[in-house]
This record gives C-alpha cells, structure tokens and sequence, in this order.
C-alpha cells in the first residue's frame, strides 16, 4: 500500500519511518533480453538460457543494473507525496547488489524514509529503496535513492 503525503512537509515528521512495500513483479526472460537490448550487455549470464544452465548462478539472471531501474517502478508504488508543482530524482548514492536475481523470480521494493531536510524552494528526501527478493534473506538491491519536492 502506497505511503501518501499530502505536503511535502509532512516528510519530515516521518523521518526514520518504513514506508511500506510495492507489488511483487516477476523477473523475466523477456524483460531481461528487453534490457540487453536497450544497453547493449548481452553477456551469456543474462540473454543465454542454454549457456547460463552450467554456469554459476545455473540459470539467468537479471542485470544489477535491471534491478536498479526497477526501483524507479517502486517508488510510487511505495511513496506519493501531493501538493507538489514537481517531484525531481536527484541521484542515488550508496548503490549495492548483494545478491543476484535468477530468471523467473519475483522481487518488490521496501523503503525507508532515512532523511529529509529543506533545500532551495523545497524539500530534500532520502529513501532507502531495499529490493528484496521473494523467498531469499539477501536482497538484490539496496540503493539511496535522492529526491527534491517543491510544493504547489
């Protein structure tokens, strides 16, 4: 269920606060080979089923960087702050992929709101979005993920 914030100020009463998680999506073949294509890693691990069976995760898997992108699907399933004129992503920092993502997995994104603080006409947040993966205890994915809201 999505965590709503109906002013970009309420951010901060909720510093330190789970956030909640998004929906479970199936990781793929195809959105796999889709991301192959688009950055142009076709390595075997990844694009060869038949290849990936001997090697050392015995199937595909998705890209780190697959993985990463989709926190950018997570996060309004995970949080939506209104009364805003525009939401902007700043960056990411302390990226990190504990633990691969096998073809036919379902993973989903957790957040933590870590901090918030006033910048210039707004306010800054720092989400920790943990990709987690159905049934492992390692995640996929932790990032830091920055955004800036500047209100209506």
């Amino acid at each position: 269920m999505t965590r709503v914030f109906t002013h970009p100020a309420e951010l901060k009463e909720a510093q330190g606060e789970h956030l909640g998680c998004s929906e479970w999506l199936e990781i793929d073949q195809n959105r796999i080979n889709l991301f192959a294509d688009a950055t142009g890693d076709h390595q075997w691990i990844h694009v060869d089923p038949e290849r990936a069976k001997d090697g050392p995760f015995g199937k595909c898997i998705a890209h780190g960087y697959l993985t990463l992108s989709l926190v950018n699907l997570f996060l309004p399933q995970i949080i939506d702050v209104q009364g805003i004129s525009m939401g902007v992503n700043v960056g990411c920092e302390k990226i990190r992929f504990p633990s691969p993502v096998p073809v036919g997995s379902r993973v989903r994104g957790s957040g933590e709101l870590v901090s918030v603080e006033e910048v210039k006409g707004g306010i800054q947040s720092v989400v920790r979005v943990t990709v987690e993966i159905e049934g492992q205890d390692k995640p996929a994915c932790v990032v830091d993920t920055i955004s800036r809201y500047f209100p209506e």
